[in-house]
């Protein structure tokens, strides 16, 4: 399974269409900057707060910013100890 990009890439791709740098970004929304860089290399997650912060920016829904993060989360997860993990959970079973 290819590895999903983590959600700085896409923010990346948005700052430099705008011809914006990381820090304006981080001026324009309110934020340090230390937290626009450590998303941007996949070192931070985006939480809601920034997702709302962003959505408003750039005039999308805050949930499309923690979609990008949930499926990047998860697919990470899976790739990295998914067959662990369905080996420990035990499904229930139905009643006889």
């Amino acid at each position: 399974m290819p590895p999903i990009a983590h959600p700085g890439r896409l923010l990346q791709r948005e700052i430099e269409a705008r011809n914006r740098s990381a820090n304006r970004l981080a001026l324009d929304i309110g934020v340090p900057s230390g937290r626009i860089t450590d998303i941007l290399n996949g070192r931070r997650s985006i939480t809601a707060d920034t997702a709302v912060r962003l959505g408003l920016y750039f005039g999308n829904r805050p949930q499309f910013w923690l979609g990008l993060q949930s499926q990047y989360e998860i697919a990470r997860i899976e790739r990295e100890r998914g067959t662990a993990i369905v080996r420990q959970v035990r499904r229930p079973t139905a009643p006889a």
